[in-house]
């Protein structure tokens, strides 16, 4: 940030790319980033019609000056971020390395006390990227944009495939209200076709977000059981069973073993609760859902979870468990549970 193409570099990108030099050379000849030129190159790229009235496409610097300008002399006053080159590399870092969203960059320096010579609002840092001010970033680089409310479909009563799971309308009110801890929400993130048949399989618990990401070698429902005695045995039954008061799930064929997902490995009786969402309802696991988006960060879809090593998971794990929330008052979901505990 900062450091702009001048009037005279734009003709001497024009000379270049006529003697056919690649655009790598001419950002190091330049000493331009790479994306920062492709961008230039992308802004000032006109069509034109050779002799022969055949179409062809020409970088002109006269014509990427004038949008320039006019970029510019549209922005009204003078941008706040451009005072400030370190909290611009702040920003892109926070962004481009750590995926943050600009809400949660923003609530992760008040947390931490970051402060720069600026103040900006997430909204803004939204529409600084969407003018593509940043020279490292755009909002091509967020993994998600903000959208509007969807109209929620209604959905079946009965799966077919399923007929005799608890259904989430016997669920409790205050599972419904996320006033209690030990609620979660369970379901499976998936590779790429042919791309081996590990998956992942996550657990969200409603209240608290809290996150929890387990490696599976792939998605029948023997391994789901098999994940969820490996809990079991992790926490002691017990412990499981106040921290997993109840699971929602989809009506998936990772999720048809009722009895097995409830039933407890060491001790008699059950260790859980589960219950079934209708058809086509992802909405009723809306945190599910939401995670799921976070961890599609790191492993987006086409993933070859078969070379993703179980640290990798662990990893991504922790990182959701630190990320500063917005619907838990800028805290993060182990500061939250730390909190509840006080």
């Amino acid at each position: 940030m900062g450091k702009y193409i001048q009037e005279r570099q734009r003709y001497t990108i024009e000379i270049l790319l006529k003697e056919k030099y690649s655009v790598p050379r001419i950002a190091g000849i330049l000493d331009i980033k790479y994306h920062t030129l492709r961008t230039e190159i992308k802004r000032g790229t006109v069509k034109q019609l050779d002799s022969l009235l055949k179409e062809h496409y020409v970088y002109k610097a006269d014509y990427a000056q004038m949008v320039y300008e006019k970029s510019v002399s549209s922005r009204g006053r003078n941008l706040k971020i451009c005072s400030d080159h370190a909290f611009a590399a702040y920003i892109e870092h926070m962004i481009k390395d750590l995926k943050y969203s600009p809400e949660a960059l923003i609530q992760h320096m008040k947390n931490e006390g970051i402060r720069f010579s600026v103040t900006l609002c997430p909204k803004t840092i939204y529409n600084y990227l969407d003018m593509e001010l940043f020279l490292n970033v755009s909002n091509k680089d967020l993994t998600s944009k903000k959208e509007g409310k969807k109209k929620k479909k209604e959905s079946s009563s009965v799966a077919l495939n399923n007929r005799k799971g608890r259904s989430i309308e016997e669920r409790p009110g205050n599972v419904q209200n996320r006033d209690s801890y030990g609620h979660w929400e369970m379901d499976t993130v998936v590779g790429g076709q042919g791309k081996g048949k590990s998956c992942l399989l996550v657990l969200s618990e409603r209240m608290t977000r809290e996150e929890i990401v387990v490696k599976m070698k792939d998605k029948k429902t023997s391994s789901t059981v098999h994940a969820l005695n490996m809990l079991e045995k992790k926490y002691g039954s017990r412990a499981f069973r106040q921290k997993f008061k109840t699971i929602t799930v989809d009506n998936g064929v990772e999720f048809l073993d009722s009895n097995g997902i409830e039933k407890s490995r060491y001790t008699k009786g059950n260790r859980t609760t589960l219950y079934y969402c209708h058809p086509y309802s992802s909405w009723e696991r809306g945190t599910n859902e939401n995670i799921n988006r976070m961890i599609r960060r790191f492993f987006p879809k086409g993933t070859d979870f078969d070379k993703v090593s179980v640290k990798q998971v662990k990893m991504v794990e922790a990182w959701i468990n630190n990320y500063p929330r917005k619907i838990l008052g800028g805290l993060s979901s182990n500061a939250f549970r730390e909190s509840l505990s006080e």
